[in-house]
């Protein structure tokens, strides 16, 4: 089994030099580490989602965000690249990958990515350790499964904030 090491960021979220154990060390208030999220949408405006591997120790069996921790060492962009591939299989690149925005939550930083593609949902390359299945749907239905808890709740906040995004990075090919 490997290690997974976290870098430790400050409340302004610069590496602070210390490095954690992922799930065994603990953050210092005032230390954080950091998430990446990344959003999938096609060309015409349908968003992939992914349901958790009831395998996992965090949210199990839930639809979700794509995403994961950045390791040591790495750049949000290349955390971002690395998890869209490992769990998915997409490969994205500076020009197809996109920074939405920073949130900053109890103990991390989290970034927001977005991408596109039309790759059908049974072609994708699912990490089954991490990804049980994925499914492209439309906005109103994501609302709904927010709503009805059938999607990963991440706050009012956050999907305010991310949705607003999508729809302004949507508006800029569609």
């Amino acid at each position: 089994m490997n290690v997974e090491l976290w870098d430790v960021l400050d409340a302004n979220g610069n590496p602070t030099g210390r490095r954690i154990v992922r799930g065994t060390g603990t953050l210092r208030p005032g230390e954080y580490h950091l998430v990446v999220h990344i959003w999938i949408i096609s060309a015409d405006g349908k968003i992939l989602i992914q349901r958790r591997s009831d395998e996992k120790k965090l949210m199990p069996g839930e639809w979700a965000a794509t995403g994961g921790a950045a390791i040591s060492g790495e750049s949000s962009f290349e955390a971002a690249r690395r998890e869209l591939f490992e769990e998915l299989g997409i490969k994205a690149n500076k020009d197809n990958l996109v920074k939405l925005l920073r949130l900053k939550r109890k103990n991390s930083f989290l970034d927001v990515w977005i991408t596109t593609t039309d790759t059908p949902a049974e072609k994708l390359v699912l990490q089954k350790s991490e990804v049980d299945t994925a499914k492209w749907i439309k906005m109103p239905e994501l609302e709904g499964m927010i709503e009805n808890g059938e999607f990963h709740n991440y706050g009012e906040h956050y999907f305010d904030s991310v949705f607003e995004k999508i729809e302004d990075y949507r508006g800029t090919f569609v």
